[in-house]
């Protein structure tokens, strides 16, 4: 089920189980998880993306193992909030991943999420190399982070 409102998202999910977030990027899927209490977002891993069915295969192992109750996906909508062909590909991948999985599925603006994770890295005096290996998956843990936030806020992230 896709929940285009995030408020429709929260009603969606199941009561205690962690939610993932999810970095799309060309090459990479950069995933990061929450928590149980969902309040706490943390890198996990990145993907290096093949094809869909691959891709997918790995999101939903993910899910399995960890007992998730749902994805988010960043939406990279452009800096005046239209939306360009990286949205439409992101949610062309949503559709495709509904088809998979009875999880919900939202969507939050990732606006400078990777800005946001690039300079945490800098100041952490993270090397260029190791920024690279993990960049996607700490831009994921900043859209899921910004998620649970306005989760506690409407009253699901109790």
């Amino acid at each position: 089920m896709i929940c285009e409102e995030i408020t429709d998202f929260a009603a969606a999910l199941p009561a205690g189980k962690a939610i993932a977030g999810l970095d799309l990027g060309d090459k990479t899927v950069g995933v990061a998880v929450s928590d149980r209490m969902l309040s706490v977002a943390s890198p996990l891993e990145t993907i290096r993306r093949r094809k869909f069915t691959l891709d997918a295969a790995r999101l939903l192992q993910i899910a399995s193992e960890r007992d998730l109750g749902g994805f988010v996906l960043g939406l990279p909508r452009n800096m005046d909030g239209t939306e360009g062909a990286r949205c439409q590909s992101t949610r062309a991948f949503a559709r495709n991943l509904e088809r998979l999985t009875p999880l919900p599925i939202g969507f939050w603006d990732e606006r400078l999420s990777t800005v946001a994770a690039e300079r945490a890295l800098l100041e952490a005096d993270t090397s260029r190399k190791r920024r690279a290996e993990v960049i996607d998956h700490v831009a994921a843990s900043y859209i899921l982070q910004g998620v649970l936030d306005r989760l506690a806020h409407i009253g699901q992230g109790q």
